[in-house]
């Protein structure tokens, strides 16, 4: 179990921090999450490489979601002035830590909404009926959360040439 722990809890604590950006609950739904792990390994079924990582992620994104889910409803974000489709920001000129942080810097419903279709690759309809939301409200905060982010690459790679 240790050597479990060792190996995933680095991995597990960023897929909880996509979703949660408060440090404390990140730990406490990490914890909870750990203790189902560890009491569920026996329905565990191997179906090859990389098979346990995913059970344990899905095992994560599910208490995280629990946990905004209690807070309910969930608090999506005002749609703002419709943001013109620009060209991909270069994501690669943003270091990963950096990329992370403004990813859980967003507001709730547009994170909860971009890393639902982003990582864990749901449709909107999956995404709607997972956080008790209408189909277009998650393609809506997914589509101001990307201009969001877009925004806060423009300006680090602004300041990066800049400094």
């Amino acid at each position: 179990m240790k050597a479990l722990y060792g190996r995933y809890v680095g991995y597990l604590t960023a897929v909880c921090a996509r979703y949660i950006a408060d440090d404390d609950e990140v730990k406490d739904i990490l914890q909870d999450s750990f203790i189902k792990i560890f009491q569920s390994m026996d329905r565990f079924t191997y179906r090859g490489e990389g098979s346990l990582k995913a059970w344990m992620t899905r095992i994560v994104v599910n208490d995280a979601l629990k946990a905004l889910r209690r807070k309910k409803p969930l608090p999506l974000s005002p749609v703002l002035a419709d943001i013109p489709e620009d060209e991909d920001p270069a994501f690669d000129r943003v270091p990963l830590d950096v990329l992370q942080g403004m990813i859980r810097r967003l507001p709730e419903g547009y994170r909860t909404v971009f890393n639902l279709f982003v990582f864990e690759e749901k449709s909107h309809k999956e995404i709607a009926s997972l956080l008790g939301i209408k189909e277009n409200s998650s393609a809506s905060q997914l589509h101001h959360a990307k201009a969001q982010l877009a925004r806060w690459i423009k300006d680090y790679i602004k300041r990066s040439d800049n400094g």
